[in-house]
C-alpha cells in the first residue's frame, strides 16, 4: 500500500511505518482513539481528495461534483437513519469545527453559554478561556457533585436561572456515567436556552441504543466520527429542520471552505459499518470490557471517579497511589500502554500534571480483546502505577504487552509489506 511513498519520501515512509508499529505493538487505551477498517483507510486515501466541492449536493459552486454528491448524500441519509435526525450536515472537519458552526448558527458573539467544567469532564470547545468558545462568548460553567462525582442537576438549574444562558452545552470528554439529556432539556426550557448535545465520545453507543439518544431533546447534536463510531477523524452536525439552513450556512461559507470529500466518503463507509449487526455486538463488547476493566482496577486498589463506568471510559484517581497523572502516563507508555493524564473533579493539580488518567476500551475491543484480556491488562496497569520507577516491572509488562499484541494482530498486511514481524524490527527501506 505504501510502496510509492517509500520510493518518493523514505523519511515520511519510515515515520508512517513507525506509527503503524506503535499502534500494532502497544495497548491503545486513550478513550478518544480507535482503529478504522481497511475500507475506511482506502476511502480516506482515495482520489476524492482532488475534488473541490464548495456548497451542498446539488448546489455546488464547482462543476464535476456528480460523484462526490453521491457520497455526501449517503452520509446525510445514513446519519439521519441511524440517529433519527431531521437534518444532517456532513462537512465539519472535526468535532470542534462542528461546535463552532453550531454556536455561530444560533448565537451572537458575546452571548452567554453554560458548559461543563473542563476539569469535571467537559471539553475545551464547551467554553474555556484558551479556546475560541471562551474568547467569543461569555462562558459560565456547571460541574459534578463533590460526593457522587456525577452531574448535579439541582446546581445546574440554579446556575442556569442565575446566568440565563442563550445555550446550554451537554456532553463530555471525560465523564464515565450516562448523560440524562431529557433533564438537560428541562433545564434549558425553563430558562429559555438552546440545548446543544456533544456526543463525540458516545456516538457509537447512541447509534446502537446502548446510551439514551440526545436527538429528541436537543436543538443541535454534534459529534466526531472517530472515537466509538470508528470512522475517519472528522465531525457531523445533526439538527432539527428548523435550524437546518442556519447550520448549513454556518458551516459554509461561515467557517469552512471546501469540504474534504475523501474524508466525507470515509464517513459514508463508517456509517455503513455502523448499520451492521457486527457493529452493535462491538459496542456491547466495548461496554462489557469497560465494566470489567473498571471492576478489576478497583480490586487492585485504584480509585475510580464516580465508582465505575456506564460507557467506554473510566477516570482513575491516582492520589491514593501517591503519583500524578503525568507520572503514570509516562510510566505506562514505557511499559507499552498508552493512556492520557487527565484532571479529575476538584483536582488540586494543574491540567499538565493532573491527578488522574483517562482509560478507554474502544481500540482494544476493535482488536478483538474481551473480558479475559481486560483482567490481564488491569493487572499490568496496577503493577506499573504502584511502582512507576521500577524498571524491571515496566520491562516485564512491556514483554507481556508485546505477547498480547501478537495474539491480536493489527494492520498485519501493512507490517508484512514493510518487513516488520515484531516490535523491534526496523522497516525495510
Amino acid at each position: 500500500m505504501y510502496l510509492e511513498l517509500k520510493r518518493v519520501d523514505p523519511e515520511v515512509y519510515k515515520a508512517v511505518v513507525g506509527e503503524i508499529k506503535r499502534q500494532a505493538f502497544t495497548l491503545e487505551m486513550i478513550a478518544s482513539e480507535n482503529f478504522v477498517s481497511r475500507a475506511v483507510l482506502e476511502t480516506a486515501g482515495s482520489p476524492l481528495t482532488n475534488k473541490y466541492a464548495e456548497g451542498l449536493p446539488g448546489k455546488r459552486y464547482y462543476g464535476g461534483c456528480q460523484f462526490v454528491d453521491i457520497v455526501e448524500n449517503l452520509v446525510r441519509e445514513r446519519a439521519k437513519q441511524i440517529f433519527g435526525a431531521e437534518h444532517v450536515n456532513a462537512q465539519p472537519h472535526s468535532g470542534t469545527q462542528a461546535n463552532i458552526a453550531a454556536y455561530l448558527a444560533l448565537l451572537d458573539i458575546g452571548d452567554r453559554i453554560l458548559g461543563m467544567n473542563l476539569s469535571h469532564g467537559g471539553h475545551l470547545s464547551h467554553g474555556h478561556p484558551v479556546n475560541f468558545s471562551g474568547k467569543y462568548f461569555e462562558v459560565h460553567q456547571y460541574g459534578v457533585d463533590r460526593e457522587s462525582e456525577t452531574i448535579d442537576f439541582d446546581e445546574l438549574l440554579k446556575i442556569a436561572k442565575k446566568v440565563k444562558p442563550k445555550m446550554i452545552i451537554c456532553g463530555a470528554s471525560a465523564y464515565p456515567r450516562e448523560i440524562d439529556f431529557e433533564r438537560f432539556r428541562e433545564v434549558a426550557d425553563e430558562v429559555g436556552a438552546y440545548l446543544l448535545s456533544d456526543i463525540a465520545h458516545i456516538a457509537g453507543l447512541v447509534a446502537v441504543g446502548l446510551h439514551k439518544s440526545p436527538v429528541p431533546y436537543s436543538h443541535v447534536v454534534t459529534t466526531t466520527t472517530h472515537k466509538t463510531l470508528r470512522g475517519p477523524r472528522a465531525g457531523l452536525i445533526l439538527c432539527t429542520e428548523e435550524h437546518a439552513k442556519a447550520i448549513d450556512k454556518s458551516v459554509f461559507p461561515g467557517n469552512q471552505g471546501g469540504p474534504l470529500m475523501h474524508i466525507i466518503a470515509a464517513k459514508a463507509v463508517c456509517l455503513k459499518e455502523v448499520m451492521t449487526d457486527e457493529f452493535k455486538k462491538y459496542q456491547k463488547q466495548i461496554v462489557a470490557n469497560a465494566k470489567e476493566l473498571a471492576k478489576k482496577l478497583s480490586e487492585k486498589g485504584l480509585r475510580l471517579v464516580s465508582g465505575g463506568t456506564d460507557n467506554h471510559l473510566m477516570l482513575v484517581d491516582l492520589r491514593d497511589a501517591g503519583i500524578t497523572g503525568k507520572v503514570a502516563e509516562e510510566a505506562l507508555e514505557e511499559a507499552g500502554i498508552t493512556v492520557n493524564k487527565n484532571t479529575i473533579p476538584f483536582d488540586p493539580e494543574k491540567p499538565f500534571i493532573a491527578s488522574g488518567i483517562r482509560i478507554g476500551t474502544p481500540a482494544l475491543t476493535t482488536r478483538g480483546m474481551k473480558e479475559k484480556e481486560m483482567d490481564t491488562i488491569a493487572d499490568m496497569i496496577a503493577r506499573v502505577v504502584h511502582s512507576p520507577d521500577d524498571e524491571k516491572i515496566k520491562k516485564q509488562v512491556l514483554d507481556e504487552v508485546h505477547d498480547l499484541c501478537m495474539r491480536f494482530p493489527l494492520y498485519k498486511e501493512f507490517l508484512d509489506e514493510a518487513g516488520v514481524k515484531g516490535p523491534y524490527d526496523e522497516p525495510v527501506i
